[in-house]
Formats: C-alpha cells, sequence, structure tokens
C-alpha cells in the first residue's frame, strides 16, 4: 500500500513538473504577443475579469476539496455504489453552483465601468466580460467526475489532458490573435478549449472508473452522509471564501485606487512569482491523498516525522524561490517586456513577502486539507481576509500598489500564518509548537541574509539581454541552493526524504 502511495504521488509530481514547464514557456510567450499586440490596458482587463470572476466563483468555493474529502473511504473500501451516488449527488450541487455564478455574473454587468480604471474607453468591454464568464460557467461541467481522480491519486491522467489542450489553444490564441488583433477570437478560442478540456476529461474517469456508466447503481446518498458532507462543505466555503478575499481583491483594488493598467504591470510579477511556487506546490499537492490516508491509519509519532520531512524540503523551497526572486525578478523584466514594466524595488519586496508567506505554509495546508483541518480554522481565515480588505484600501491610499501588497502580508502574518500551525500540532502532531515557530524564524533569517548578501552580486552583474539573464540566473541560483542545501541537509528531516529517495531509486535500478 505505502509503494502503491509512492509511486502514484510520483507519477502525480511527474506530471505536473512536466505540465508546468510546458505551460511556464507558454505563458511567456503568449503573454510577450497579448502585450506587443493590445497592450498594457488589456493585460489589467484580463486581471481584473480573472478576480471578478473569481470572488463570483465563491459560490463553488469549498465543494471541490470536500468532495475529494468524501471519496477517501469509499474509494479505499472499493464502494462502487457509495461512489457512483456521491457523483450523482455532486452533480445536481454543480449544475446549482453553474446557475448561480452566471446570474451573479450578469448582474455584475452594469458595475464594470466602476472596477474598470482606464485613460480611455475600451469599447467591447460587456462583450469581452461575457466570454470571460462563459469561461467559468463551463469550467463546472463535469468536475464532479474528474475529482474522483485527484482522490485516487490518479490527477495525473487529467494533467495530460490539460497539458495537451492547452498548448493547442495557446498556439491558436497566438497565431490568430498576431493575425486578426481581435481580442474577441482570442476569449472564443479560450472558452470552446475549457469545453473540450473538460469533457474529455470526463471520458478518461469513466474509462478508469467504468461503473459511472452503471446508473442503476445510484442510489439516494443517506441522510448521516449528506449532512456530514453540507457541514464540511460549509466549513470549507468559509475557509476558502476568506484565501480568496485575500488573493482575488488586490488587483480589484490596485484598479480602483491606482489604474487598471498597473494591474498588468503587477500580474507580470504574479505570474512569474506563481510559476516558482507551482514549483513547491506540485510536490505537496500530489501528496495530499497520501497525507490524508497516513492521517487515517498511522500515529501521531509517524504524521510528526512525515511533516518535519516534508518542512525541511519547503524550507529549501522557500530559501530558493524567495531570493531568486527577490533578485532576479527586475531583471527578467525588465530583458522580457522593458524598463516601463519594472516596479520599485520596495514593491518587489512586498511580493517577496507574500511569496515566501505562501511557499513556507505548503507543508502545513498539505496537512490541512487532508485532516480537514479548515473547519477550526475557517474563522481565523474569515478574519484575516477582512483585515487584509481593509489595511489594502488604508495602505493603498497612502503608498499606492505596494501598500496594497503589503497589507496582504501583514493580515496573513496577524491571523493564520501564527493559528493554523498551533492546531495542527495540537490536534494531529502531538507535539509543541515552539520548535516549529523558531524553524520558521531562523529559515526567514536566513533569507534576509541571503537576498542581502547576494544583491552586492546582484548589483555588479547587470543582465541586458537573455544570455546574460541566464548566466546571472544560474549563477544566483546556483549560489542560493548550496546555501540552504547546506543549511538543512543535516536536519533530520532532510535526512528522512534523501532515505525514502534512494530507496526509491535503488528499487528501480
Amino acid at each position: 500500500m505505502k509503494d502503491g502511495r509512492v509511486k502514484k504521488s510520483a507519477q502525480n509530481m511527474v506530471m505536473g513538473f512536466i505540465y508546468q514547464a510546458v505551460t511556464l514557456i507558454l505563458s511567456f510567450v503568449s503573454r510577450t504577443v497579448f502585450i506587443q499586440v493590445l497592450g498594457r490596458e488589456y493585460l489589467g482587463l484580463n486581471g481584473i475579469f480573472s478576480d471578478v470572476l473569481t470572488l463570483l466563483s465563491m459560490a463553488d468555493l469549498g465543494f471541490n476539496t470536500a468532495m475529494a474529502y468524501s471519496f477517501y473511504k469509499p474509494l479505499a473500501e472499493r464502494d462502487e455504489r457509495q461512489l457512483i451516488s456521491l457523483v450523482d449527488f455532486y452533480k445536481k450541487i454543480y449544475n446549482v453552483i453553474a446557475l448561480v455564478v452566471l446570474i451573479l455574473g450578469l448582474a455584475c454587468i452594469p458595475f464594470l465601468d466602476y472596477l474598470v480604471n482606464t485613460e480611455q474607453d475600451i469599447p467591447l468591454l460587456e462583450v469581452y466580460y461575457l466570454f470571460a464568464l462563459a469561461n467559468v460557467v463551463i469550467s463546472y461541467l463535469f468536475v464532479y467526475k474528474t475529482t474522483i481522480l485527484t482522490a485516487d491519486q490518479k490527477d495525473y491522467m487529467i494533467v495530460k489532458i490539460r497539458m495537451l489542450f492547452s498548448v493547442l489553444k495557446v498556439v491558436l490564441q497566438m497565431v490568430l490573435l498576431w493575425i486578426t488583433k481581435n481580442y474577441v477570437l482570442y476569449l472564443a478560442i479560450g472558452v470552446i478549449a475549457q469545453f473540450i478540456i473538460n469533457f474529455i476529461a470526463s471520458q478518461r474517469t469513466e474509462k478508469e472508473f467504468p461503473f459511472l456508466r452503471k446508473k442503476e447503481l445510484i442510489q439516494k446518498v443517506n441522510k448521516e452522509v449528506t449532512n456530514g458532507i453540507i457541514a464540511n462543505m460549509k466549513s470549507v466555503f468559509i475557509y476558502k471564501m476568506s484565501t480568496t478575499l485575500f488573493t482575488a481583491t488586490d488587483n480589484i483594488l490596485i484598479s480602483v485606487i491606482v489604474g487598471t493598467a498597473m494591474v498588468g504591470v503587477y500580474s507580470n510579477y504574479l505570474m512569474v512569482s506563481s510559476k516558482l511556487l507551482l514549483l513547491e506546490q506540485i510536490v505537496f499537492s500530489a501528496l495530499t491523498a497520501s497525507i490524508g490516508n497516513l492521517i487515517v491509519k498511522e500515529t501521531q509519532a509517524k504524521r510528526l516525522e512525515i511533516f518535519n520531512a516534508m518542512q525541511s524540503a519547503s524550507f529549501i523551497f522557500c530559501g530558493v524561490i524567495s531570493s531568486v526572486f527577490c533578485l532576479m525578478a527586475n531583471d527578467f523584466v525588465k530583458v522580457w517586456l522593458g524598463e516601463s514594466f519594472a516596479l520599485s524595488t520596495v514593491t518587489v519586496l512586498a511580493i517577496t513577502l507574500n511569496t515566501y508567506l505562501a511557499c513556507v505554509l505548503q507543508p502545513l495546508w498539505t496537512f490541512r486539507d487532508a485532516a480537514g483541518l479548515y473547519i477550526k480554522t475557517k474563522y481565523i481565515m474569515l478574519t484575516g481576509a477582512v483585515l487584509n480588505i481593509v489595511l489594502s484600501i488604508i495602505f493603498g491610499h497612502l503608498w499606492g500598489i505596494t501598500g496594497i501588497i503589503f497589507a496582504s502580508a501583514v493580515a496573513r502574518l496577524s491571523t493564520y500564518f501564527w493559528y493554523e500551525p498551533k492546531l495542527l500540532f495540537k490536534e494531529y502532531l502531538g507535539s509543541k509548537v515552539s520548535g516549529y515557530y523558531g524553524s520558521l524564524i531562523k529559515n526567514l533569517c536566513l533569507v534576509a541574509l541571503s537576498v542581502y548578501g547576494l544583491s552586492f552580486v546582484s548589483k555588479e552583474f547587470v543582465a541586458t539581454n537573455w544570455g546574460t539573464l541566464i548566466i546571472k540566473g544560474v549563477i544566483i541560483g546556483g549560489i542560493c541552493g548550496v546555501i540552504f542545501m547546506l543549511a538543512y541537509c543535516r536536519t533530520e528531516g532532510f535526512r528522512i526524504i534523501w532515505r525514502k529517495a534512494k530507496a526509491v531509486l535503488l528499487r528501480k535500478g
């Protein structure tokens, strides 16, 4: 069973890395074409629509996570009747969600002019928005089926489908945008591709689980189970809603307070940051189902051992990702898009702090999702989300975009950053949390010292083209990698990872 978990997690990680490597290249190329053809205001418009629709999509927040959580037990028991009944139950829920999002989305049309702050009017604004809305509504089709693959640690099957059609979609969008300069056509291709991806992924799920076609197996899910699912969903909804308010309101506030064009400039940095974070997120998201199994079957001592191993890996990821981003982000944007798209050093520091906080908590979030810890942390997240909005408005008027970004970091540090670890260690790991807090402080100090020390090297080596940028990136990344590997290679967590890696390699050999 343990070997099976390791194998599935490894497959998910490998496919995840391949998928993200492909989409990373496509993202930069397509964004370059987009900016050259349509300009930064349309790029900002994309960001605004994305965040508005993410907020509207709060109607479904938590259902996907709760759905995967409810599949764990029947999957372990191979209870086909219960699985197909749950899938049918979720199908009805998602149909309602799609309708609610559509209605809410249409109701927002009269307010678009208040959210979009540009120097000149953008024609067909409502049409663009409707295409973006259609893309979101379509995303709910068939998701109730594909989540069962995620819960069964077979997400790599869906990733293959997404990768193939994402490549075709982006290539087609770029070519037609370059030839026609038609934004509507660009959006229409996205909507069609989303539908095709969902449909084929659904068919792949039915092939993997043929009993999903046996409608005669469907029975009404008993009240005790549905009550448990609904209670779980309510908790996840509040938690995920709060998380969304943290992430999806910044662009809206930047657009209203600073200007929509600045959303486009900021989104370039956010894309770089998110792609770097995905390197770590792929690893830990691939482990979520395995951790769920671990929490059910293993002792607190074993859970703590695995958590410490994951945290050691996370500290290395955080050190390299945060340091490289802070030192290289402006160089990259200047070479890629030009000096006019660069942000100030202080703003980059604010983005780096948020990147670090998102990075260092990945192991904790993996355990949280697998254990259902969000049930007990939902209100602290809601408090943080409200605090973020209030501080963003105040800091935004005082310091512009830098203030809005720093506000998110302050809200995180003031709320769930200290509370969630305390609860996890008490409820599931059976250990004092003080050591964890101490390790976080040490890691953050090491990141700060690395950035400060390497900033002198970075200033002396100015990247002026792609060649010098790559050389600088290799040097900075290599030094950061050595620093953080040396800092954590002697920890017990790293030793656990090393032993498991050697065991897997020896079996393959």
